[in-house]
């Protein structure tokens, strides 16, 4: 006889919201045992979920990252799509959770039916994203949530991450965006499908300028799509106008772009990256830990380059005379 499925695996595949949420909570938690489970969880339920659209979502603070979610979200549930929104705050030093609690921010779209919002704190990995992001996605795409809305932390060099676990990247920028194109890091740039100024409203002459500037700077940067160009649009989270224009370029992009190759790609990727960590808590715990001291302690004074410390690591016999 077949193993027996985890008791997770009918409901989640059902669609209940309270499986879902427990599945993830399994997924983040720490525990060996925990981590065990988990994945025979999702194990079991990969392949289960049909076509589906990923959707990264950044921007410097006071963007209006959480209200644009809440727009588009409740858009696109009103539409009869399932939406799943996976809310990542900071993490407090103190006791390791969310700080900012985007689930209050978006009063709406949480009552709403066709809707699920999952804030996580990031643990201190870097990238904006919580360390088990990617096993909550594949968890709500399992339940039968059609959109997944992944809001990142806010705009810095290492969240580029976001986009190695999303079918696309949107960035959202502010009607002054002659001065915000500074604050920007070229590499967010660089990974951006689509770019909202978002308030436009509040100074409609300076979004036109915005888009503007932001389309020419994107011309300038080196496309990271052979099919696909970057869009600029203009919108309003607070009034909802051209929020549909932004889920227009997302089509546009999703029936544009080989997704199933992309996936392919960043699932690979994904395997590399877990590897990397494995050999690295292997290596240490294989490791000399005297000699690990010792040579920190050399290197710290100055004896030995880093390089060299950690050569001798690898093959003492390789110390310098």
């Amino acid at each position: 006889m077949p193993p027996a499925a985890h008791p997770l695996t009918a409901p989640l595949l059902a669609g209940n919201r309270r499986a879902l949420a427990q599945a993830i909570t399994l997924a983040e938690s720490t525990r060996p045992e925990h981590e065990a489970q988990a994945q025979t969880l999702l194990a079991e339920v990969a392949g289960q979920a049909n076509q589906t659209v990923r959707v990264g979502l950044t921007g410097v603070p006071g963007v209006g990252k959480s209200t644009f979610v809440e727009a588009l979200g409740v858009q696109l549930a009103d539409a009869g799509h399932r939406v799943a929104v996976l809310a990542v705050d900071p993490s407090s030093a103190r006791t390791g959770g969310s700080i900012m609690g985007d689930k209050t921010r978006m009063p709406r779209l949480t009552v709403h039916p066709n809707a699920f919002i999952r804030p996580s704190p990031t643990g201190g990995t870097l990238g904006g994203v919580a360390r088990r992001t990617r096993e909550a996605l594949l968890l709500c795409e399992a339940a039968g949530y059609g959109v997944i809305l992944v809001e990142t932390v806010g705009v810095g060099q290492s969240e580029t991450q976001v986009a190695a676990m999303t079918d696309l990247f949107v960035l959202l920028t502010l009607p002054n965006a002659g001065d915000e194109l500074q604050g920007i890091k070229r590499g967010i740039m660089e990974l951006a499908d689509v770019c909202v100024v978002n308030k436009a409203d509040t100074d409609p002459k300076a979004a036109n300028r915005a888009q503007a500037e932001l389309a020419a700077a994107l011309s300038l940067l080196t496309p990271h799509s052979a099919v696909w160009h970057p869009r600029v649009v203009q919108a309003s989270a607070l009034t909802g106008a051209g929020v549909d224009s932004v889920w227009e370029a997302v089509q546009a992009y999703t029936s544009t772009v080989d997704l199933p190759a992309k996936r392919r790609t960043q699932t690979a990727a994904w395997f590399d990256e877990l590897l990397r960590e494995v050999a690295w808590r292997t290596f240490l715990q294989q490791a000399d830990g005297a000699a690990l001291a010792r040579l920190r302690a050399e290197v710290l004074a100055g004896k030995l380059t880093p390089v060299q410390g950690v050569r001798m690591l690898r093959s003492p016999a390789t110390a310098p005379e």
